[in-house]
């Protein structure tokens, strides 16, 4: 049986996730300003670059390899209630449901995060 990962690696995974989403998403807003200023589209918030960024980068990578370049570097991976990687289902449900903000404070009370909790999944050490 594969022991889930603790609290901190879990932290670990987040910072380096974050720092990698952030930068996809300064990115895309760039790119995006380009358009803006000589196409004239209508500018956006950098929150949808951002969230937008998050999903895509999560699900793309969680449901090929069921790992992201933070759960790489720190021997994690995510897993179903058998053990097994997670259908593509599960992972865009655990990708979008990363948007909700109060989504770490669930871990108290639930021994996990919410978009573990909602898509059935949990994060293992390699």
């Amino acid at each position: 049986m594969q022991s889930t990962v603790g609290t901190g690696t879990r932290a670990l995974n987040f910072f380096v996730d974050t720092i990698l989403v952030f930068i996809l998403a300064f990115a895309a807003k760039k790119v995006y300003n380009f358009y803006v200023f000589f196409w004239g589209m209508v500018p956006l918030n950098f929150g949808w670059f951002f969230f937008g960024s998050m999903v895509v980068y999560y699900f793309v990578l969680e449901s090929i390899w069921g790992r992201t370049l933070g759960k790489w570097f720190s021997y994690s991976k995510v897993v179903n209630s058998k053990g097994e990687k997670p259908g593509v289902l599960r992972i865009l449900l655990r990708s979008i449901s990363r948007v909700i903000l109060i989504d770490m404070f669930f871990i108290p009370f639930l021994g996990k995060t919410l978009h573990d909790y909602i898509s059935g999944t949990d994060v293992v050490e390699v």
